[in-house]
């Protein structure tokens, strides 16, 4: 199975980057499935029901997320309304939407189950242990799914290798979502591909997509200000994946499109 991953789309900058890059990258790719990590990828904070329709527009089959999911109320209706979208699954019981889904190529009819976790290590609010919620989410599904692939939405590097330790050749992949710095630390590890942080997509001259004049306030002055989506230039990154017919990874190659302006 080919995998193509896209990491956090932040705003209209990010969403700039698909439309200009995928087309290209799934044209080579030939993925059975392109999943996003979407949930900055309206206005930078959170999803609605029309970026949600310009994401499937680019083919885009699922779009998982992390703690900005809620950011935009109308959300709670399209947990109901579109079974591709993905919360992390580690939320305690109760929580609105679903944090793992088993999909079906429309290209090649090909099974591939997801899952959505989120960390605990600097990322603030009452998570469930997100390695005792993969164990119960794996032992769920149907035996006849061998390849699965995990998002998983966390601040420290640490933790995040702990995971590719934790489940490494139980899952396909785990790659890392949430910092928007892509990291270059690409490797299979015991048939389980990994990458730390897949990055993002948005202007690469920003600060984690963000204006600096935005931003800047509050490193200098510690007062509180509006962030604000830059858009002045597009980047795309994330990372291609493959697998073998019993779902262990056999390649793993990082993406970065970035567009080449120079910045006085």
């Amino acid at each position: 199975m080919k995998i193509l991953f896209l990491g956090d789309i932040i705003g209209k900058g990010g969403r700039k980057a698909v439309s200009r890059y995928l087309p290209g990258l799934q044209q080579h790719f030939q993925p059975d499935f392109t999943i996003a990590n979407g949930e900055n990828s309206a206005g930078g904070f959170g999803l609605t029901r029309s970026v949600y329709s310009e994401m499937k527009f680019h083919h885009i089959d699922i779009i998982t997320s992390g703690n900005h999911i809620w950011d935009k109320k109308e959300v709670m209706g399209m947990f109901q309304d579109f079974h591709d979208i993905l919360r992390p699954a580690n939320y305690p019981p109760g929580v609105p939407g679903s944090g793992c889904g088993i999909f079906t190529s429309e290209q090649s009819t090909q099974t591939i189950a997801v899952l959505n976790l989120i960390g605990r290590t600097f990322m603030g609010g009452s998570y469930d242990c997100p390695f005792r919620t993969a164990d119960a989410l794996l032992e769920s599904l149907p035996s006849e799914i061998k390849t699965i692939f995990v998002d998983f939405h966390a601040e420290a590097t640490s933790e995040k290798l702990a995971m590719l330790h934790y489940l490494a050749g139980r899952v396909s992949a785990i790659v890392g979502t949430h910092t928007h710095i892509q990291t270059a630390d690409e490797r299979i590890f015991k048939g389980t591909a990994y990458l730390t942080d897949a990055g993002m997509c948005g202007s690469f001259h920003s600060i984690i997509g963000m204006s600096e004049a935005s931003i800047m306030p509050r490193f200098l002055q510690g007062m509180p200000t509006k962030l604000e989506v830059q858009t002045s230039d597009t980047a795309l990154m994330g990372v291609f994946i493959e697998t073998d017919e019993q779902g262990k990874a056999i390649h793993i190659e990082r993406i970065a499109s970035i567009e080449q302006r120079h910045q006085p």
